[in-house]
């Protein structure tokens, strides 16, 4: 089942929402305090939030769809927008999610792959990441897809200071 991709706009609001909080929360509510998590999903999926981050020139945001229907999404940011590094010529993926009906089906891969594709149409050195160091799941998967650790830094899900690699793929 190929992928099909579309840069969210405003009007894409409802759908990035629902499927940014879903996603999320699948992944990993379960594994945080219920109050920081409640804390962090507040923040950063808020429904002005993420219009304000749509308008943005440096924030990408892309749907992805299986069959017509949402399957999952990933965001990039270009510097002054990025988590950390910030540096001309990078990216960073920020988040990447496919929901849980098409996981388990080599789609991630996809993805990746989309994602590599629009830093390389940009012209960008290379595309960074930051993965919490608990996931080893999703640590494999993005060595098997080519990114090598690079450093580490700290990432709060609401007041819980948790630690994240980050790793990185040049082109």
């Amino acid at each position: 089942m190929p992928l099909s991709f579309k840069r969210c706009t405003k009007e894409d609001i409802d759908v990035l929402l629902d499927i940014s909080r879903e996603t999320f929360t699948d992944t990993y509510a379960t594994q945080n305090n219920p109050e920081d998590f409640k804390a962090y999903m507040e923040e950063f999926f808020a429904r002005d939030r993420l219009i304000q981050e749509l308008g943005s020139e440096a924030i990408l945001f892309y749907l992805a769809y299986a069959n017509g229907k949402p399957a999952g999404y990933f965001k990039l940011n270009r510097a002054g927008a990025q988590t950390d590094i910030n540096e001309p010529g990078s990216l960073e993926l920020e988040r990447i999610y496919l929901l849980k009906t098409y996981q388990g089906r080599e789609l991630g891969r996809d993805l990746i792959q989309k994602a590599i594709e629009i830093c390389r149409d940009q012209k960008a050195s290379y595309l960074w990441l930051g993965v919490w160091d608990q996931n080893a799941r999703a640590i494999r998967f993005y060595e098997k897809n080519g990114f090598v650790k690079f450093g580490e830094h700290p990432f709060f899900i609401g007041r819980d200071k948790q630690n994240d690699w980050l790793m990185k793929i040049d082109f």
